[in-house]
């Protein structure tokens, strides 16, 4: 509770300054193609490998775009069936943000001048982006499946750092991330605001041998809000009734 109510006078509290862009509303996943700003995607590494499929792309078993799978990656990937997933003790559990904020769900801004809330519909997820220049913690500090993230301005793009993050789904067909990733991600308003468009950037050796990044894209919704993701895990009861058939 003590949590909940910390959040919520952020939320309630208006964004303090005026000379940073303001990212608060309700933004839906694009599943079309859009342009893609080449002055964003330059502020990526050198050597990055696309990872192309947000929205409602999913890979096919053995695909993971440009990335490059270290041995023991690739093997772990060649044993995964996604029956293992669905499963009643584990079709409910969350991703990490790494794969979630690329999935066809939509999410909300919520911006003060010390803190942002991101609150995400997949699997009523809540982020906190820590604004008042803070330290990322050490290594003692809990991993969560949101980790740890400070963002600041560089211009007119939120800049966002993230580590902490417990290992979870990198792509949805066996490819996991390990407690050690980090990410950093770009937003920026496009089109006079009706549109945010981010790059992901993530970096887990353990796992890929070159780094991954994301490009995605999302449209404002005047007057729409998020809804309960409420995840049943009787579903999974009828996937497995469906595969026997």
């Amino acid at each position: 509770m003590r949590n909940a109510l910390f959040v919520m006078a952020f939320i309630a509290s208006p964004v303090a300054a005026q000379d940073h862009p303001d990212l608060s509303g309700f933004w839906a996943p694009d599943f079309g193609p859009v342009e893609r700003p080449q002055d964003l995607m330059d502020k990526l590494p050198d050597g990055v490998g696309m990872v192309e499929d947000t929205g409602v792309a999913e890979f096919p078993r053995g695909e993971f775009g440009e990335l490059v799978l270290t041995p023991e990656a690739a093997a772990h990937a060649e044993n995964w069936h996604a029956e293992n997933d669905m499963t009643i003790a584990r079709v409910c559990l969350p991703p990490s943000i790494v794969y979630a904020s690329q999935g066809p769900f939509p999410w909300e801004v919520h911006q003060t001048e010390d803190l942002i809330v991101f609150k995400y519909e997949y699997f009523d997820q809540t982020r906190l982006i820590f604004m008042d220049g803070r330290e990322h913690p050490g290594e003692d500090y809990p991993h969560t499946k949101m980790g740890f993230s400070t963002g600041h301005w560089d211009g007119d793009e939120l800049v966002v750092d993230t580590t902490h993050i417990a290992a979870s789904t990198i792509t949805n067909n066996g490819l996991d991330h390990t407690d050690d990733i980090v990410m950093q991600e770009r937003y920026r308003l496009v089109d006079d605001g009706t549109r945010l468009v981010s790059t992901q950037w993530f970096s887990d050796p353990a796992v890929i041998e070159n780094d991954g990044a994301r490009f995605i894209s999302w449209s404002k919704r005047e007057g729409e809000h998020i809804y309960p993701y409420e995840c049943d895990p009787s579903f999974a009861l009828e996937y497995q009734s469906v595969g026997s058939e």
